[in-house]
């Protein structure tokens, strides 16, 4: 019992540090495990995904020192992508998940081939023309990646940095800080709540990995404010990079 805890504990809290440091992917190593530990699909999806909650928590409580999230971009993000979450989760429980998760897979790798190849991108904040399309645009597409997050848990959070990055000219230690707050609380919890009504969850396990969770995304979004963009950069390709390889050979 005790040392069943004390594992959980210690992948949580990896998963969620290097989660909170590249700005998603704590799904890489959690939620695989929890399946390994002998949970079903749907349990160990919802019981992921309540314990996620608590590494927005940890990096909320460090990021607010820092950094001043502005109304506008707050209310895109939660706006657009809570519903998202909330259709992303009625319908994964119903459908295959397996070609879903070769189709995100290709999706990560390239975004971290995107970033890669892209030297500059990220390292500088850069002056965006808001108009009613930008906005639109923006929004729809966190729409998309909020309905990604409510059905397959692995690193949609990384998804939401690069298109704060790209689209919304943030630096990665700003879009980490967006993505961390707003995915981890807002749309986590989101999902969270939707498939606890849906499916069974794992509660005993809980414990230890929201303790591991909050801590780690604590610890994870200091290591972002002090080491800089070009540290996010990197751990940022390496994580979507192995997620997305991950994703399509997964299961072979």
């Amino acid at each position: 019992m005790y040392f069943e805890q004390l594992i959980l504990f210690v992948i949580s809290l990896v998963a969620n540090l290097f989660s909170a440091f590249a700005g998603g992917g704590a799904g890489l190593i959690q939620f695989p495990v929890l399946i390994f530990l002998g949970l079903p699909f749907s349990i160990a999806l919802a019981t992921h995904k309540i314990a996620s909650v608590a590494l927005g928590v940890g990096a909320t409580l460090r990021n607010l020192k820092t950094h001043h999230l502005h109304r506008k971009q707050v209310l895109t993000i939660v706006g657009f992508g809570v519903p998202g979450v909330i259709v992303g989760a009625n319908i994964i429980l119903a459908v295959p998940d397996r070609e879903a998760e070769i189709s995100l897979g290709i999706l990560t790798i390239g975004l971290g081939l995107y970033s890669l190849f892209n030297p500059d991108l990220g390292m500088n904040k850069r002056d965006i023309k808001d108009t009613f399309w930008h906005r639109a645009g923006g929004g729809m597409v966190i729409f998309v990646i909020g309905a990604l997050n409510g059905s397959l848990t692995s690193g949609t959070g990384l998804f939401v940095t690069l298109w704060l990055v790209r689209h919304y000219g943030m630096d990665y230690k700003l879009a980490v800080a967006y993505t961390l707050v707003l995915v981890g609380l807002f749309w986590n919890g989101t999902g969270a709540i939707t498939l606890t009504l849906l499916t069974t969850v794992q509660w005993s396990w809980l414990p230890a990995l929201l303790l591991g969770s909050l801590l780690g995304g604590y610890i994870g979004a200091h290591l972002a404010i002090v080491k800089g963009n070009r540290w996010i950069k990197r751990s940022y390709e390496t994580i979507t990079l192995i997620l997305g390889l991950k994703l399509i050979f997964g299961n072979l």
